[in-house]
């Protein structure tokens, strides 16, 4: 796989997507008179349960039964549509439920084959388990053919982190009344106090039902009206008697590897390379059963997972592509804070790397440490931003502290170093976040950072000379309820700021915005719609100089309804300084639905015509996109999801540029571990000769393939098998064009295995 930052792309719609009711979501529904959370009683066996999807053992008949009778999404605490229990046990070993999930109409029950994670919109049931504090939770949810998606849940976030991975075992099954899934989850999997005392867990059991609409329901009555769920669940008590253990984990891997490239492209012919053997091993250790420390050496971050395709055409700034490296990724919500100064794509090809995560009492900690064979590195500026590596070692350590004040508050410091020959970069700072009351909220974050590249970096870059400072800060206040959702933030980050473990595309602004929206919720589910909602949002940026460089005032407004459809469109007027020149009247309009008229189909569309810059020539245009998507279920194993995107940009009465990319991911899923996938990757931009000064082809084309055999016995014991490759090809006139020729290809084995004494 590339090694690459990915870029990021600031699109109209964006705020819009703070209109999608996750399944999480608080603060969206009518301000009810909800009563003290329940608690329950979970009763201790000494016989272990075999999980097998029925729940026939005698033990089951002395558990504890929790029933979800509360539908909180669309209804708002009305009687759920249908009958769920689930059954709680617990023995010296592990943490045991079993779900019955009963169905009027057992054949419309939306259950397919995937890998582990994969987002779904299946059935599904579900817990959150087991921290008490009301900030963070596990979370694990299971579909009615057993599939596992397991999850961080961080409250004052908003961060559902789907990468984050445990070991346990489930299986499901669908019955002539419904579905039956049996959950075994093993303590040491899981983080809490070691104790003698008996404890109490916080406790929510929930449940997905999609049939016209997506009704959603949990073990209790859920009051939107309070900007806060962890703090609504369930109490779990009687848990006394076990252990989490040292939860020892020790993964050795062995990975090969060989690329054969093109040395002469598009000349000459595909030259073998050495196949490369490489062993590593990641180990992870209960250092306390809340604090966890892991370790890898020369671990393999490569082939596996290849990132969604982003059109790179008529952009300023790095496109962002997220994290997908467990190393990384376990532990990734300790280190969130406002300002996006810890990114570990930065960390490219690692020696070897330290982390040490975990909570005790009320204070969080994380801590990493990596030695990376390369210097990834973004250049930001205001109107700009620009990329490069050194080909040198670089050690890179984050520390992040945080502890808990109060009812729901937190305050923080953060430091981050980057370290290289001749090199720098040293950020640190403070944060805070205060629950001000049931819906309001208020966040902060100053930091300082201290860089020094190497001379010809600076000069090569136009970077100052030497060390040079600069501060950043971001302040936020935020408003939730049942009707309004509104939030006010101010930032500015200094010229001389620089955030290289993080990313941060843009300084020398200064600025704010400001929401308010208003969302009208049916009062009957049975409705044509489950909510509507409209808003205003507006914003204005400056360079520290004073100037302006961007201003927008956007109309948004958002709509949930049958067939499980949404609807969201957006109207803006918009302003910005490009190339020493204010361009104004940037208005644009943009509409986007999803649909699902089956479980076995899911249409999505977006649109967008709008007054834009061309950034090449520095004139404006009209520019339309459009981003039909497909995402098609052909029986219970075989996945297709299609996604193409399209944008033209015209200016003085011609076409500038037409750039299409198109993907297609298509998964065969031969049972709950075992599948096969294909990736084809495909994109080309003409540009039109006539309207650029600049050397650029009239054509450029690429295409990106993969096959992956994948099998896992859990997320750790793994076999992957595969194959990439990459293409391009040009036209640069009528007499020079280059057909798509392939200019590398990639074969790789891994494989890994989870030890736990």
């Amino acid at each position: 796989m590339k090694k690459r930052f990915g870029r990021l792309t600031v699109r109209l719609w964006a705020p819009l997507q703070a209109l999608t009711l996750g399944c999480f979501a608080p603060g969206m529904a009518q301000d009810t008179d909800v009563s003290e959370p329940e608690s329950f009683q979970v009763s201790r066996i000494r016989e272990e349960v075999r999980v097998d999807g029925v729940l026939d053992e005698p033990e089951w008949g002395r558990a504890q039964v929790v029933f979800l009778r509360h539908e909180w999404f669309p209804g708002d605490n009305i009687p759920a549509p249908v009958e769920t229990e689930v059954r709680v046990l617990f023995d010296h070993q592990n943490l045991y439920l079993g779900f019955v999930a009963r169905d009027p109409n057992p054949g419309a029950i939306r259950a397919n084959l995937a890998d582990r994670d994969t987002p779904v919109q299946d059935d599904h049931v579900g817990f959150i388990d087991p921290f008490n504090d009301e900030r963070r939770g596990f979370q694990f949810r299971i579909n009615p053919l057993g599939v596992q998606m397991d999850a961080i849940f961080s409250e004052n976030e908003g961060f559902e982190d789907f990468t984050w991975d445990a070991i346990w075992d489930s299986k499901g099954r669908i019955t002539e009344e419904g579905y039956v899934v049996e959950v075994a989850i093993p303590f040491k999997s899981l983080r809490f106090p070691r104790t003698s005392e008996p404890q109490t867990w916080g406790f929510m059991a929930f449940r997905s039902y999609p049939r016209e609409v997506r009704h959603r329901m949990r073990s209790f009555p859920t009051d939107r009206g309070r900007a806060c769920l962890l703090c609504q669940m369930n109490k779990m008590v009687g848990i006394q008697g076990v252990d989490p253990g040292r939860n020892v984990e020790v993964t050795p891997t062995l990975t090969a590897v060989r690329t054969d490239s093109r040395p002469e492209w598009p000349g000459g012919s595909l030259e073998a390379g050495e196949a490369d053997f490489e062993g590593g091993v990641t180990a992870r250790w209960s250092v306390t059963p809340n604090l966890v420390f892991n370790g890898t050496v020369n671990p393999d971050f490569s082939q596996v997972e290849a990132d969604v395709a982003q059109l790179d055409v008529n952009n300023r700034f790095a496109l962002f592509f997220p994290e997908r490296r467990p190393f990384f990724l376990e532990g990734a919500d300790f280190f969130l804070t406002p300002l996006n100064v810890v990114f570990t794509r930065t960390v490219a090809d690692p020696l070897g790397g330290a982390k040490l995560t975990g909570k005790e009492g009320d204070n969080a900690l994380g801590f990493f440490f990596t030695r990376d064979r390369v210097n990834n590195l973004i250049l930001p500026a205001n109107q700009g931003s620009a990329s490069t590596s050194l080909s040198e070692d670089v050690s890179a350590g984050v520390f992040r502290y945080r502890r808990d004040v109060g009812d729901g508050s937190t305050v923080g410091g953060l430091l981050t170093v980057r370290k290289g020959e001749e090199y720098h970069n040293r950020v640190y700072g403070a944060d805070a976040f205060i629950r001000l009351s049931r819906t309001n909220t208020f966040q902060a974050q100053f930091l300082r950072s201290d860089t020094d590249y190497p001379a010809d970096l600076a000069s090569n870059f136009l970077q100052e000379d030497g060390d040079f400072q600069g501060n950043a800060f971001q302040i936020r206040l935020q408003h939730r309820s049942r009707d309004w959702n509104a939030f006010a933030k101010v930032e500015q980050l200094a010229a001389g700021f620089r955030a290289d473990a993080g990313f941060i595309p843009r300084v020398d602004t200064r600025g704010g915005e400001v929401l308010v929206q208003r969302t009208w919720w049916a009062a009957d589910p049975d409705r044509w719609f489950s909510f509507v909602n409209a808003g205003v949002l507006a914003s204005r940026t400056e360079d520290l100089e004073g100037r302006l460089t961007d201003e927008r005032v956007q109309l948004i407004g958002g709509y949930s309804g049958p067939k499980q459809s949404t609807v969201n469109v957006a109207f803006a007027r918009r302003k910005e300084l490009f190339a020493e020149a204010l361009f104004d009247g940037l208005d644009a309009a943009f509409v986007g639905f999803e649909v699902r008229p089956s479980g076995s189909l899911t249409l999505g569309y977006g649109s967008e015509l709008s007054e834009t810059i061309d950034y090449l020539a520095a004139e404006k245009g009209t520019q339309i996109t459009a981003g039909p998507s497909a995402e098609i279920r052909l029986g219970r194993h075989l996945n297709l999801n299609l996604r193409h995107n399209y944008r033209r940009l015209e200016r003085g009465g011609d076409w500038a540029f037409v750039a299409n990319l198109s993907e297609l991911r298509a998964v065969y899923n031969f049972n709950v571990r075992t599948f096969f996938r294909a990736i084809v990757q495909y994109q080309n931009i003409e540009r039109n000769p006539d309207n650029y000064e600049v050397d650029r082809p009239r054509e450029a084309r690429t295409l990106f393939t993969q096959l992956l055999f994948s099998y896992k016995v859990n997320p750790q014991t793994v076999l992957f098998l595969g194959y990439s490759d990459n293409g391009s090809g040009s036209l640069t006139s009528d007499l020079d064009r280059i057909d798509i020729t392939r200019t590398d290809r990639t074969f790789f084995l891994k494989l890994g295995y989870a030890w736990r004494p």
